[in-house]
């Protein structure tokens, strides 16, 4: 989503009243928690008149789920007009919009989420890094917070924060001590999928586990902590046991916001028994 810039923070709380389809509600919108916010055109210094326009706009404020509905009408006009129709079908959902594309090796589903790219920022919900933290390095917490965030339009009426581009640079500098972060994260990844979590939609995800590693990383920042695959593996092991025990896995940058909060809980505790088990007797043949 293009044209907008010179983002800032919103200056004032106000209420909202309006729905979706232009009625005045008799109670306040529910305010937005965790990584949620709303978005306001007087929030960018820069905002052409597209986003003032009633398709996408509500009393000032750009929604979500309105954006959504141009996007989806411009991805069938795309389909229609490149002659795709044959391989590329729209599912129904009205949150986001999911396309099943015809392939060689079979049927490929994708998720379209429109964003808005805030370079120029890092949110106020990021309270991040704490105080007297060694991982990141501070030049890499500099470079980080340089690319800013994004916002994803994937609810009704609340943009959800994205930083994408910053977790991508944890990832990229994950072993530059020469550890071995990176292949402990793979077979972590792996497990989850060939053993732990198979299926197509599993309780716990690889972004669950991506954030399990910045939080083992930083809880352990040294060169010398991951030296040993087998230490590191089950450090990451035990970390993610814990968490889904206890149902709790904190964002790594908005630290208010729990990952596994709507997650299913008997999956979770499926999961935490089965977990159990490994730790019980890993069984693993390392180097």
């Amino acid at each position: 989503m293009r044209g907008l810039a010179g983002y800032r923070e919103a200056r004032q709380q106000r209420w909202r009243f309006y729905s979706l389809k232009g009625t005045r509600l008799p109670c306040p919108l529910q305010d937005p928690e965790g990584l949620q916010q709303w978005l306001g055109v007087e929030q960018f210094l820069k905002s052409p008149g597209q986003w003032h326009e009633a398709d996408v706009n509500i009393e000032g404020d750009i929604v979500p789920a309105k954006v959504l509905q141009v996007f989806r009408k411009l991805v069938e006009n795309a389909i229609e007009t490149c002659h795709l129709s044959d391989r590329v079908h729209i599912l129904m959902d009205h949150l986001v919009v999911r396309v099943v594309v015809e392939t060689s090796a079979g049927q490929v589903e994708l998720q379209l989420t429109p964003a808005v790219d805030i370079p120029t920022a890092w949110s106020k919900k990021a309270q991040w890094p704490s105080c007297l933290k060694r991982w990141p390095s501070p030049e890499t917490v500099q470079c980080i917070k340089s690319f800013g965030f994004s916002l994803l339009a994937c609810s009704s009426y609340h943009w959800q924060l994205s930083f994408l581009r910053a977790e991508q640079v944890l990832l990229e500098q994950l072993d530059e001590d020469g550890g071995c972060r990176r292949k402990c994260f793979q077979a972590l990844r792996q497990m989850k999928e060939d053993v732990w979590c198979p299926g197509t939609r599993p309780v716990i995800t690889s972004y669950h586990l991506q954030t399990v590693l910045f939080w083992t990383c930083e809880k352990y920042p040294y060169p010398k902590d991951w030296q040993v695959f087998s230490r590191g593996f089950l450090r990451l092991v035990r970390k993610l046991h814990k968490c889904v025990s206890q149902r709790f896995l904190k964002h790594y940058f908005v630290r208010k916001s729990n990952l596994l909060q709507y997650a299913s809980s008997c999956e979770l505790d499926a999961l935490a028994q089965t977990l159990a088990f490994f730790l019980k007797d890993p069984q693993i043949s390392l180097p």
